[in-house]
């Protein structure tokens, strides 16, 4: 793997890379000041549209950092059932009854998930993940 570390890092890519390091250094993010920083740089990054190859592993080194302090200061729960089952509803464009329908899962089921009265089952969640073509583990995420 080093090998290929190094063939990534030469000429021109190495280059672009070692100039964005100079204006903001690929450090810790500690604070909120430092997240918004980075983040300012992300943006300025992204506006640019099709980046050059070390300006891409630059902004995936940073986002890495930003998303390690975003996922120790600033956690974000799984969403719940129910939401996570309204929500691939409105995508497909589907309502109780033709999800019933679809799938086979009786109508009250469905009610009393989107009520959060019940939680997925492991066979709803194979089906589920079928009829939406989602991996399973978008909807186990509170088993």
């Amino acid at each position: 793997m080093a090998t290929k570390t190094v063939h990534r890092f030469k000429g021109k890519v190495r280059d672009t890379y070692l100039e964005l390091v100079q204006v903001f250094p690929l450090t810790s993010i500690r604070s909120d000041d430092d997240l918004e920083a980075a983040q300012e740089v992300m943006d300025k990054l992204l506006a640019k549209g099709k980046l050059s190859s070390g300006e891409s592993l630059y902004l995936d080194a940073l986002s890495d950092l930003v998303a390690a302090f975003e996922d120790e200061h600033y956690p974000i729960a799984p969403a719940s059932d129910a939401d996570m089952l309204r929500h691939l509803m409105e995508a497909k464009g589907v309502n109780q009854i033709q999800l019933h329908r679809d799938t086979k899962i009786a109508k009250s089921t469905i009610s009393e998930v989107l009520a959060g009265k019940k939680k997925f089952s492991r066979q709803m969640i194979r089906t589920l993940a079928d009829y939406f073509d989602v991996a399973t583990s978008v909807l186990a995420a509170n088993i």
